[in-house]
């Protein structure tokens, strides 16, 4: 029987319940020390800030590009709309006094609809001049007909515009949500930015604006736009060429500021200074740097002449005019001006000029 009893199980000494405790203790501690490391926020060097920073700032100058394109698919699609509208409204004009008219004359059948031909015949005092007379209601009826058929064929084209209308309504719904989605991402990027500079001491963050955004060191335009002489690439143009004018245009603007969206003549972004500089010289360029890229003629690095365009980034999100000298002039960034910048101070992703 003694071999079926159960062991009896030891108390837990002094010493075991000791380090049972202090085992306990330990790993509550560590466990709190990586709970508090999971939590904390990593502490980013100014170096790292000011990288996010430009990271937060090249998406913006994306959506911004985003948002100029879709803007410019939602005045196309309002345009259309307000020209479907005032069609079908001068169509319903016409169609309303034809309809008026077509009354009238029903009106004044149904007055002398009462007495049949042969009655109408033989009560007229002048049986020759009734045979006239009817003839000519027999060519007017005809004429009336063809008159109801062209109210009915009015009313289906006002039918099938104002179908088309309400198409294009929803187009220009869905271009205005798209737009609005477009601004939040704009805004989103820049508010995360200005958070992150927000954290840079005064010396650093002011050192970080004056490298990416001009100000009272950026140089200023030359008495008359002049242009400098290329220390690549071909000469400045000769003046009165259409380059020469997006170039003095572009040397003009230098001191504006940069507001996304915008294309000027107070502000530009990189996109709306390229086009207005090229709108000046009587060429008229699209809106987005990736459409403007395929505007004109695709030229590489060493062909560079100023009034060409040069793209940056690899999504195409950026451009400036080359003015010569290695050098462009483009709208950087919020909170920047137009400034002339080294031609290789960004990533190259390609160069077009403007036919």
């Amino acid at each position: 029987m003694a071999s079926h009893r159960k062991p009896r199980q030891r108390p837990f000494s002094g010493g075991t319940v000791r380090t049972a405790a202090t085992l306990a203790l330990a790993g509550a501690a560590t466990a709190t020390a990586f709970e508090g490391t999971s939590h904390a926020e990593p502490q980013q060097t100014p170096a790292q800030v000011k990288a996010e920073v430009d990271r937060l700032y090249e998406e913006a100058e994306a959506a911004t590009e985003n948002y100029n394109g879709a803007k410019v698919k939602a005045d196309e699609a309002e345009r259309a709309l307000t020209g479907l509208q005032d069609e079908a409204a001068r169509k319903e004009e016409r169609l309303g006094a034809a309809r008026s008219a077509l009354a009238t004359v029903a009106a004044g059948q149904y007055r002398s609809g009462g007495l049949g031909p042969a009655l109408q015949l033989a009560l007229a005092t002048d049986p020759q001049d009734y045979l006239e007379r009817s003839s000519l209601l027999t060519r007017a009826g005809d004429r009336t007909a063809s008159e109801v058929a062209s109210v009915r064929r009015g009313l289906d084209e006002v039918g099938r515009l104002r179908a088309r209308a309400d198409g294009s309504l929803k187009e220009v719904r869905a271009r205005r949500d798209e737009l609005a989605r477009q601004k939040a991402v704009v805004e989103d990027r820049l508010a995360g930015a200005q958070r992150l500079l927000a954290r840079l001491g005064a010396e650093e963050r002011a050192a970080y604006e004056a490298q990416h955004g001009g100000g009272p060191d950026a140089p200023a335009a030359r008495p008359g736009g002049t242009v400098p002489a290329g220390r690549t690439g071909a000469p400045a143009p000769a003046d009165g060429s259409r380059a020469a004018r997006a170039v003095a245009f572009a040397y003009g603007a230098i001191g504006k500021p940069y507001v996304w969206g915008a294309t000027g003549p107070g502000s530009f972004d990189c996109s709306g200074l390229t086009q207005a500089a090229w709108r000046a010289a009587g060429v008229s360029l699209p809106r987005t740097t990736y459409t403007q890229i395929n505007a004109g003629r695709r030229v590489s690095r060493d062909q560079l002449a100023p009034g060409d365009l040069v793209f940056y980034y690899s999504g195409v999100t950026h451009v400036g005019l080359y003015v010569g000298g290695g050098q462009i002039v483009h709208a950087p960034r919020p909170g920047s001006t137009v400034r002339l910048a080294p031609v290789d101070s960004m990533p190259w992703a390609g160069a077009s000029r403007p036919a």
